[in-house]
């Protein structure tokens, strides 16, 4: 069994897991921040609130689908060290533009025409900057980390992301909007800082170029600079939907890694539906002001991160799938409590909005907040050992394309879970109803987690019998 606590002390870990974190941390604080004060100052409308929302997170999520198969070629092929370096340089001047829509909103200089664009495109780049880094933070860690390593340093870095999370949800939830602009810029110039410390992590396979299966050919044919200039964006998106769709067949062929790929699907998400819900949920259900918005995110993300270490230690530094099942059935249960506590709320009378010590005092704060916490811990226990039997189940060449089709199959799930949330808001079902959604998605995840560790047990049956 390795402990997590001795890779903190290793260069070849810190430096990638500072530079994790802190990304973790911007793109929480950043989105946060937006979505709380679009949410709690913008708009005044459950409906408007809920789509913004939505909104938000799909344009976060749209480059996970586009652009994962690109991201995942330039892992597998190119210094992963360097790509890191690239990305956080890239994510200095992302920040300046999010927080130049932050304080335009806060000063409400033409927040509809401006503001609320700048801050969209910047949440889609830092999703874009997301999407080069994810297959990097998980395909190094079989590079630079022993065998019986890789466990512990998956369960860390999952761990860390979501102590980041909680640390950028708690500073998104309780500063100013204008604090914030200034802290997303600082945060991206340390990290920028931290990047350049991670060792060299040179491809497997050296030499091969970046495959574009239908750029290449079409600008072969095409000579004018003008045409290629009009036909690059088109052709370069379908290309990438090509290679998308390619890698992720390639991918999934393996029927243990389809498995993985499709359990931690569901699992995000339920998360991405649940994350959505919160801030209306917060507002205009529970009667609570952003602060308490943003506990249910610190809870969450505590949830995840004890889940993340407590399933390193009942496996005892295996990667399996064994405790996957049970783990996503008991998040179902959570979920299921979570609505019926929703659902037996009482608003206060006044209407005024609770502050996080009047929330804590209602008798119904301690069961919420109990089993929100417990959705997040059987989460963390589910979904962490599928993440390193992806890293270890293939090639170490392939990992980081494993990953980018794990993140564009991911992505495609939550878009979706996103969109039924739209959907059944415009039917008209109550957010509290739209939980069950989630709580039903949690019973997919327990039958895929049960069918891969049958295929574990499989296929570590057939090598020991040779």
């Amino acid at each position: 069994m390795t402990t997590t606590t001795h890779l903190i002390h290793q260069r070849r870990f810190l430096p990638l897991f500072v530079t994790q974190l802190l990304g973790a941390f911007n793109d929480n604080l950043y989105k946060n921040a937006m979505v709380l004060f679009v949410v709690y100052s913008i708009y005044n409308s459950e409906a408007r609130e809920g789509r913004f929302s939505a909104i938000a997170s799909a344009a976060f999520i749209i480059p996970f689908v586009v652009f994962s198969a690109l991201s995942g070629q330039l892992a597998d092929l190119r210094d992963k060290a360097r790509i890191i370096r690239i990305v956080k340089t890239c994510e200095i001047g992302i920040m300046l533009v999010g927080a130049c829509g932050l304080l335009l909103a806060w000063r409400r200089v033409e927040v509809d025409a401006v503001a609320i664009p700048l801050m969209i495109a910047a949440l889609f780049a830092m999703g874009l900057h997301s999407t080069f880094f994810g297959p990097i933070k998980y395909a190094i860690l079989p590079q630079h980390l022993h065998e019986d390593e890789v466990l512990a340093g998956t369960g860390l870095v999952e761990a860390g992301t979501y102590i980041a999370i909680l640390a950028g949800t708690i500073v998104a939830g309780w500063i100013p909007v204008e604090a914030a602009a200034v802290v997303v810029v600082l945060t991206a110039l340390v990290g920028f800082v931290a990047g350049r410390q991670v060792p060299p992590a040179p491809p497997a396979q050296c030499g091969r170029a970046l495959e574009f299966p239908l750029l290449r050919p079409v600008f072969a044919r095409v000579s004018s600079p003008v045409a290629r200039t009009f036909i690059f964006v088109p052709v370069f998106l379908a290309d990438q939907g090509w290679s998308a769709w390619r890698l992720v067949s390639n991918t999934m062929r393996f029927r243990p890694v389809f498995l993985a790929i499709m359990a931690i699907s569901f699992f995000w998400t339920v998360g991405a539906v649940l994350f959505i819900q919160f801030p209306p949920l917060a507002k205009n259900v529970l009667g609570a002001s952003k602060e308490v918005a943003s506990l249910f995110l610190v809870v969450f993300s505590i949830g995840i991160a004890i889940g993340s270490v407590l399933i390193n230690r009942l496996l005892k530094g295996k990667v399996s799938a064994r405790y996957s099942p049970a783990s996503v059935i008991v998040m179902g249960l959570f979920v299921v409590a979570f609505h019926l506590v929703c659902k037996a709320w009482v608003l206060p009378t006044d209407r005024v909005l609770m502050g996080a010590a009047t929330f804590i005092g209602h008798p119904l704060a301690v069961p919420l907040l109990l089993s929100l916490l417990g959705i997040a811990i059987s989460g963390g226990m589910f979904v962490v050992p599928l993440y390193a039997f992806l890293t270890t189940i293939v090639d170490k060449s392939e990992t980081a394309r494993t990953i980018a089709a794990n993140n564009i199959v991911n992505s495609a799930a939550m878009a979706l879970g996103s969109g039924l949330a739209i959907g059944l808001s415009a039917l008209h079902v109550s957010i509290v109803n739209q939980l069950l959604l989630s709580g039903a998605m949690c019973s997919i995840s327990a039958l895929l987690g049960y069918l891969l560790y049958r295929a574990e047990r499989h296929h570590e049956l057939s090598i020991h019998h040779g």
